[in-house]
């Protein structure tokens, strides 16, 4: 049977759903969908990318998807990947068809087998699916998406949690919370949310007779702000922004909108007697709001005195519903037991492996002074020490200052990145971030005095300033921030593409938020990297990285271990704007004697991000070996696959989509000394413990066995490609190249023609000689 997928579905699939109302019927919607791009490789490449042939929609609502197969195919084929998109888009039922028989899956009950036409029609799937009626449900579903003209679309995992809110407040749910991991747009998903229940007229009365007073609740200013943007779809007299200057001002509060924005502190004030926040509420009664979001909910969660604490049971008639990226655990257990658990969690993995989020890698810097005991020679410059005592990372910065090694530290990591890169360099302190920008300016290679600039509580609206430029992707400068605690959570950078750790990180949860500063995805940005001085990679370890939300843990196992020393700081002060940041302490500064310093050396190793983990390299070429012995049979094999260009193009789309990418597999060379040779040499070692060659050794094989029987013309052309492929690599052999070196060197197809030869001439060469350059050969060690 010669039909092909397309026949099937428009001849066959296509009129059975038209016969049964989809795509016909009012609401009732049938289309192809991208659920997700697939995993970000380098070079511009992407894994797989999943897309479902057929989504069945009513009433806004997805209830069924269809994965079509040629006729000649068996009608149940498709069940793997309709069950997975299904399960990835919340639909209850899954089906599987190759225009003939028809396979029917129950998501909820697991009920399945084949079935018979007709199929069922919108309403019958409807009622399959939602027995009980819901009008809220369906006044929601009846609202359209604000998509900005089709600009906008919602991703699956978007489309999911914005309907998991949305039913549960439908079902008199009042406390509601959403795990998102960083950079997979929670804004978004808030506005989504409010634009439904505001045209939807829906408020705490259950009665459609007012819209809804909505708030927007932050713990800083410039996250109030970026919502208050992102909101800017609804008219704009439905918008205020909740500013105290305003209100003292204006001699009264704002009431006549119905999106409000503000942060926690403007319901605050500190009467001067206490240390405790007394609520202000600026004079809003508290059932003055009928829904409010609050972003960024575990911060300061675990206090039970906690500033949002306070102002969410002030406003207790308000449906609440919170936004983190933490999964749960000891520290911000408090915001869980809250609000509950989770209606939608989309974890940092699942973003990284659809290709929402942008993967990363780890360098693991460990030096000779990660500990410090006083020696004879160096000089105590201020404070007292203690001779005997050996100060540990948690003391540096914080109770000892050496200068000489956050210098060594600086020098290090600014020979390592690419300087005209976008970086976040995480302090122990604000006085610590001070120095280190000043180091930073000291030796960096760009000229402007505003390259490295400190973000910090203390550097106010200053700060804020130069965080609006270095956000800003169409401004180059600044370059580098250094920060201690400001820029951990909330700040939307989508460019950047470095992240140093120069401060302990203690906490599974702001460990998850600093890593989210880097996974926001730009165009160009295959991964960023982490530089870590202090040991942070070893909560890749922890059971709570990623997944599923654990429960907290039990009382006498905290996590991590600490020990009593572990933080020397004193509790944290709260300063404008919400963040935290430990007060300077008195610390002991120590100077180095002369030439110590240059004794100071780093040892550097890479970690992956790799099916859902994070592993070393010796674990990577591991599992490469094990992965291969699936992928071919012999040396042979691979020698046959790497000399033909379409083959090996395959065979590298293949292997990306487990993960072992271009910049991997380059990684892979220099471990195990070969930086000059070709991915091939990677593979065959790994698999086969063939000793690598050098490009150069592979080119000078070829050019002696290889040139045999062609015309001058034809060899000087080769030689042109052999030498292109020595110094640029394995990419210039790919098909598609054939055509820009005849450009580049005879400045076009046709003139090349004259001197070489038919186009097929010219293909038959180009491939043969690749045949030359990875043969066997006991003269070369290959």
């Amino acid at each position: 049977m010669h039909e092909t997928e397309a026949d099937t579905r428009a001849n066959r699939i296509d009129p059975v759903l038209r016969d049964a109302g989809w795509g016909v019927m009012d609401g009732a919607q049938v289309q192809r969908e991208l659920i997700c791009p697939g995993r970000i490789l380098t070079g511009g490449q992407r894994g797989t990318a999943l897309s479902a042939d057929y989504v069945l929609s009513y009433r806004g609502r997805k209830l069924a998807v269809i994965e079509a197969k040629k006729a000649g195919l068996g009608h149940t084929t498709g069940v793997g990947q309709a069950k997975d998109y299904a399960g990835r888009l919340k639909a209850r039922f899954a089906y599987a068809t190759n225009g003939i028989g028809w396979y029917g899956i129950d998501m909820h009950t697991g009920t399945e087998g084949d079935i018979a036409l007709p199929f069922p029609t919108p309403e019958q799937l409807w009622q399959r699916c939602f027995p009980e009626g819901n009008d809220w449900r369906d006044r929601f579903g009846a609202v359209p998406f604000e998509t900005g003209g089709g600009k906008w679309q919602p991703r699956y995992y978007q489309h999911n949690a914005i309907t998991a809110v949305l039913d549960a407040i439908a079902k008199d749910r009042d406390r509601i919370l959403l795990t998102l991991a960083t950079g997979t747009g929670k804004t978004s998903i808030a506005f989504q949310i409010a634009w439904k229940l505001f045209h939807a007229r829906w408020n705490l009365s259950r009665d459609p007779v007012r819209r809804p007073r909505i708030l927007f609740l932050a713990d800083r200013n410039i996250l109030a702000d970026q919502a208050y943007n992102a909101f800017s779809a609804f008219p704009p007299d439905a918008l205020c922004r909740i500013r105290p200057e305003e209100i003292r001002r204006k001699g009264g509060i704002p009431r006549n909108a119905s999106v409000f924005f503000t942060i926690f502190q403007t319901f605050m004030t500190n009467d001067g007697e206490s240390e405790d926040p007394q609520f202000t509420f600026e004079g809003y009664e508290p059932d003055f709001f009928d829904f409010i979001v609050i972003d960024e909910c575990h911060r300061g969660g675990a206090r039970d005195e906690s500033t949002w604490r306070g102002i969410l049971e002030y406003f207790k008639p308000a449906v609440q519903l919170g936004l983190t990226a933490t999964p749960k655990r000891d520290v911000n257990a408090d915001t869980y037991a809250y609000f509950g658990e989770p209606v939608y969690t989309y974890a940092l993995k699942e973003g990284i492996g659809d290709g929402f989020l942008t993967p990363f890698k780890v360098r693991q810097m460990a030096s000779t002074l990660d500990e410090y005991k006083f020696s004879e020679g160096d000089e105590v410059v201020a404070g007292e020490i203690d001779r005997d005592k050996t100060y540990t990372e948690a003391d540096f910065n914080t109770k000892l200052r050496i200068d000489q090694r956050e210098q060594s530290r600086v020098n290090e990591f600014m020979d390592q990145i690419d300087q005209r890169q976008k970086t976040l360099v995480f302090c122990a302190t604000q006085d610590h971030a001070a120095r280190v920008r000043n180091y930073i300016n000291q030796v960096k290679s760009n000229p402007d005095p505003h390259y490295c600039e400190r973000v910090t509580a203390d550097d106010g609206e200053l700060g804020e300033r130069h965080l609006r430029e270095f956000q800003d992707n169409e401004k180059t400068l600044p370059t580098v921030l250094t920060t201690s605690q400001k820029l951990s959570t909330g700040v939307d950078a989508r460019n950047v593409r470095n992240i140093v750790l120069l401060r302990l990180i203690k906490s599974m949860v702001e460990f998850k938020q600093i890593i989210g500063r880097g996974t926001r995805t730009f165009e160009g940005k295959d991964y960023f990297t982490i530089y870590d001085f202090v040991k942070a990679y070893e909560h890749f370890n922890d059971p709570a990285w990623d997944g599923e939300p654990l429960p907290p843990d039990p009382p006498g196992n905290p996590c991590p271990p600490r020990g009593e020393d572990d933080d020397p700081r004193p509790p944290p002060h709260t300063t404008g704007g919400g963040v935290e940041e430990p007060p300077p302490p008195e610390r002991i500064v120590v100077k180095l004697a002369d030439g110590k310093e240059r004794s100071i050396r780093y040892i550097g190793a890479t970690t992956y991000w790799h099916d859902g983990r994070q592993i070393t390299a010796q674990e990577f070429m591991q599992q490469l070996f094990g992965d291969l012995g699936g992928l071919i049979a012999d040396e042979d094999e691979l020698r046959a696959i790497w000399s033909d260009p379409e083959r090996r193009e395959s065979f590298i789309q293949r292997l990306a989509d487990l993960g072992y990418d271009s910049e991997r597999l380059d990684d892979m060379r220099r471990l195990i000394d070969a930086p000059n040779s070709d991915i091939f040499d990677v593979l065959a070692y790994v698999r086969f413990t063939l000793a690598p060659q050098a490009r150069s050794q592979r080119v000078q094989v070829a050019k002696s066995t290889g040139m045999q029987g062609y015309e001058r013309e034809m060899r000087a052309f080769l030689e042109f490609v052999l030498d292109k492929y020595q110094y640029e690599g394995i990419g210039e052999l790919a098909s598609g190249k054939i055509a820009d070196f005849l450009r580049i060197r005879y400045g076009g197809v046709n003139d090349a023609k004259r001197v070489l030869g038919t186009v097929d001439d010219i293909r038959r060469a180009f491939i043969e000689i690749q045949g030359h350059l990875f043969r066997a050969n006991a003269d070369t060690g290959g």
